[in-house]
């Protein structure tokens, strides 16, 4: 339900005693501290993470800064939620306490042994896992305990070990919940057979381990600044294939297009091993799954098409798939400032390329999107695209449509 509720628009008043004394708001998880005053959980710990020692109601000291949950005051609030449901309040959902501290450090001892049993260890990651998808919170609590270390042990030991193939996996799904440090990603870029091993988990039968694999992949390769080590991921042989296979196959799996295109688009950054993208089918993939990405995917996929358009195989391949001319078209000014202005690039670099695709984008409107784009609010760099291409398409455009154009036509253009 909304942060607030406003009793004038639900013609109904919140009871006092259920909105927290802080923000004023139906409390959704409130606690009790230890003067015996009532909060919601999110409003005192941001009262006591400014530095605050002291009670918001009684202003007594708080010389215990446990939380304990208030469930009976919780429920009477969730039932009158229902009760007034008529009035378009939604019942508020009950909340998963925090993980214990205590509870952390046990499980991660438990799976970071080697002397307990794999059924042991199993289970343990298995509760981390949990934990770590309920909340913010926890995960930044399961982060402080050393856990990317001991998911790298993990991880990368016994690869070849049928009896650890489980055990690896889940370190796996756990380790891509948590953001690397510089020095951690290129501790696995480094070492050939750490990259190897998750370039051959993107064959595995399991989609979650395929996509987990890549989301490790495009962690690592985002979280460093070493070209060189960013060159040796992707010149990996076949992790391509591996990542367009995700995308090209997975359509219905949300989760799978979304790590498939940040994937690609960081192995695409690299120069060098552009061609192997290509090679890959990834021209002909992103030209069929274009429609299937939200809003900042697509701004991604987008972006990728362009760098690949900067190579004489990416031009070739995406001129010759009927659907890229006429999508990109399309995406001008439908999106975002972003994906309009990667769009144009790719127009502009396919246009310079072919005189077929110059048709092609003609008879698919491009002039109607482009004269309006250079006089939208658009970024700089999408105009300047945008002017480029209209001085390029010149010869193109039908006789009855040059018009008024000569502005636009004559304008000088600055390089992009």
């Amino acid at each position: 339900m909304p942060g607030s509720l406003e009793p004038l628009d639900l013609s109904i008043q919140i009871p006092y005693h259920f909105r927290c004394p802080i923000s004023l708001e139906l409390m959704r998880d409130p606690v009790t501290v230890c003067t015996g005053q009532t909060y919601d959980r999110p409003s005192i710990e941001s009262w006591v993470a400014t530095g605050n020692t002291t009670c918001p109601v009684t202003r007594a000291p708080l010389t215990d800064f446990t939380l304990i949950p208030n469930h009976t005051l919780r429920r009477l609030i969730q039932d009158w939620c229902v009760a007034n449901r008529s009035f378009g309040v939604e019942r508020i959902p009950t909340p998963k306490q925090p993980a214990e501290p205590a509870l952390v450090r046990s499980l991660l001892n438990q799976a970071a042994s080697d002397s307990n049993a794999f059924p042991s260890r199993l289970s343990a990651l298995r509760r981390l896992r949990g934990l770590a998808r309920d909340s913010d919170k926890n995960r930044s609590l399961i982060s402080s305990h050393n856990v990317r270390e001991i998911l790298t042990n993990i991880l990368f030991s016994n690869c070849n070990s049928e009896s650890s193939n489980e055990l690896n996996h889940e370190a796996l799904a756990l380790f891509v919940m948590f953001p690397l440090c510089e020095s951690e990603c290129i501790c696995i870029a480094s070492d050939n057979d750490k990259v190897t091993y998750l370039s051959n988990l993107l064959f595995h039968p399991s989609i979650e381990v395929r996509v987990n694999s890549a989301s490790l992949i495009e962690i690592v390769l985002a979280g460093m600044r070493s070209q060189e080590l960013r060159s040796q991921i992707s010149n990996v042989d076949e992790i391509f294939e591996g990542v367009i296979d995700i995308l090209r196959n997975l359509q219905s799996y949300p989760r799978g297009l979304k790590v498939g295109i940040k994937t690609l688009f960081a192995l695409c950054l690299v120069k060098q091993t552009r061609h192997k993208a290509v090679a890959a089918g990834a021209a002909e993939t992103l030209a069929d799954r274009l429609t299937d990405f939200d809003k900042c995917d697509a701004e991604r996929a987008l972006a990728t098409v362009e760098l690949l358009c900067r190579i004489p195989s990416g031009c070739a391949a995406f001129s010759s798939h009927a659907l890229t001319v006429p999508l990109l078209v399309k995406t001008i000014l439908k999106i975002s400032d972003r994906a309009t202005e990667y769009a144009a690039g790719a127009l502009l670099a396919l246009c310079s390329a072919s005189e077929e695709s110059q048709k092609e984008a003609v008879n698919a409107g491009v002039l109607t999107q482009l004269l309006l784009l250079v006089q939208s609010d658009c970024t700089d760099r999408a105009k300047r695209k945008a002017q480029m291409l209209l001085k390029l398409l010149r010869d193109s455009w039908p006789e009855d449509s040059i018009g008024n154009s000569d502005d636009f036509a004559c304008s000088e253009v600055v390089p992009f």
